[in-house]
């Protein structure tokens, strides 16, 4: 089989180079001394990024792209009839998925560990890998977003340590060979690919199923299903949650007036640490329990691990505060499914505000049709809720489906729902009718985050009278 390892020094060229993981694993690439270009749809703030650390990348598809690589790198997203695919297939150039590629990166590492979950993964990477290094250790860390601790989303560390992300899209995360796995939460989502929650739950009890003898699944307790996994699995594990009878869970937890957790650290039920939060929501309290369960299990110091997540600062685009126009706080967020958005309006509702305003970005058409219902009661806390047009990523448009359905569903319950095609449409809408004091979230995992920079780029508005 193709290998990583036999290509360096050579040229990488990578098919969706601007992704969550690609990008990251372009990073890492080139610290450890490959030479990478690569492609995506469109122009944005990624291939900006990977340029000015020296990749050669270009927005748009081209065959000519793949011209002199040694080796392609290609996401799950990306269709067969791709015209670089095709091209390097023409040309006879070896070519890995960009899971098969993370998979081997992870090798040879004493300990790497596998984050999965439908929900909180990066940040508890994150958290991971902060809480590794301020108990000293040297950990190699892959990310699906830019972390400023790191300096971006990788960091090149000894061979002792490896944290990624182990992501389910297309179970691509059974490419990988963790020794631990965390679990955090099992929930249906890409239903494009899974038939139900049934093949969900089995494909993360697979995930499972590559820990060696000695491994370690740390897993939600709280959560039934991740529970079942945990019941099943082949080899030891520890639980993590809210509820008594976990190995891991907090005392005396309380959320601030702006939702930022402080609990007593109960492992086994003997306090150890103490933790104070400066990210905000109840399911903070499981990402970090989670971290501290498997820094632990690494061999981590619980109050050094601890401290060093009393320090820790949201990854970019989760529940990020992203400035302020107009005496308006605007704030992005990632989440891009039901669960997700419910819990980031919860948190914004807690900020100081007058007005909330939601404003979501639907991320691709099958996940709106099979989470539909879901969708409608998402942001029942915004005062009022804008949805954009449709982010399509890798799908064509079917043509049964619209953002304006789901706002009419919003208004049929009675919510104060507007529909706002493009981020113009957004702009225009909400300079019109926000005041000091407003807060407005925008939310997805596709581009909407722009919409933020276009706002502020345009700056205060223009009053007249």
């Amino acid at each position: 089989m193709v290998h990583i390892k036999d290509f360096a020094g050579k040229r990488v060229h990578m098919v969706g180079i601007g992704g969550s993981s690609m990008s990251g694993l372009a990073e890492l690439l080139m610290k450890r001394g490959y030479s990478v270009s690569g492609t995506d749809r469109e122009e944005g703030y990624m291939l900006d990024i990977l340029r000015r650390q020296g990749a050669e990348v270009t927005a748009g598809h081209n065959p000519d792209a793949v011209n002199g690589a040694d080796l392609i790198v290609y996401t799950a997203a990306i269709p067969p009839d791709n015209p670089e695919l095709v091209r390097a297939v023409g040309l006879g150039i070896p070519a890995l998925t960009r899971a098969e590629l993370l998979g081997q990166l992870m090798q040879g590492h004493q300990q790497a560990v596998g984050v999965c979950g439908a929900h909180g993964k990066t940040t508890t990477s994150a958290m991971l890998a902060q809480a590794l290094i301020g108990a000293g250790f040297d950990p190699t860390v892959h990310l699906g977003g830019r972390f400023d601790a790191i300096g971006g989303s990788t960091r090149v560390g000894g061979e002792g340590m490896f944290v990624a992300e182990a992501c389910e899209f297309n179970a691509s995360f059974l490419q990988l060979r963790p020794t631990i796995a965390v679990v955090l939460n099992i929930d249906a989502d890409h239903l494009d690919y899974y038939r139900d929650i049934e093949h969900i739950q089995e494909t993360f009890e697979r995930f499972a199923s590559l820990l060696p003898p000695d491994g370690v699944v740390v897993g939600n307790g709280d959560d039934p299903r991740v529970r079942q996994l945990m019941d099943r699995a082949h080899c030891r594990t520890v639980s993590f949650g809210i509820n008594d009878g976990n190995n891991w869970r907090p005392g005396n937890l309380m959320l601030d007036e702006r939702g930022r957790p402080r609990f007593g650290v109960i492992h086994m039920g003997k306090h150890v640490a103490d933790v104070s939060l400066a990210v905000y929501g109840e399911f903070s309290v499981y990402n970090a329990l989670a971290a501290l369960a498997a820094a632990v299990e690494m061999g981590a110091e619980p109050e050094r691990a601890a401290a060093a997540l009393n320090a820790f600062q949201p990854v970019h685009r989760r529940f990020e505060i992203t400035g302020t126009v107009d005496g308006v706080t605007l704030v992005h967020d990632y989440g891009h499914n039901p669960p997700e958005m419910r819990s980031a309006t919860r948190v914004a509702a807690m900020q100081p505000h007058n007005h909330l305003w939601a404003v979501m970005q639907p991320h691709t058409y099958s996940r709106l049709k099979s989470l539909f219902a879901d969708y409608i009661h998402c942001c029942d806390e915004a005062s009022t809720i804008l949805v954009t047009d449709i982010f399509a990523a890798r799908e064509a448009d079917p043509g049964d489906i619209h953002s304006a359905m789901l706002v009419e569903a919003m208004r049929g319950e009675g919510l104060d729902a507007v529909y706002t095609p493009t981020f113009d449409d957004a702009e225009r809408y909400l300079r019109e009718r926000w005041k000091p004091g407003d807060l407005a979230l925008t939310m997805g995992c596709g581009n909407i985050n722009l919409l933020n920079a276009q706002i502020q780029a345009h700056g205060d508005s223009v009053r007249k009278g």
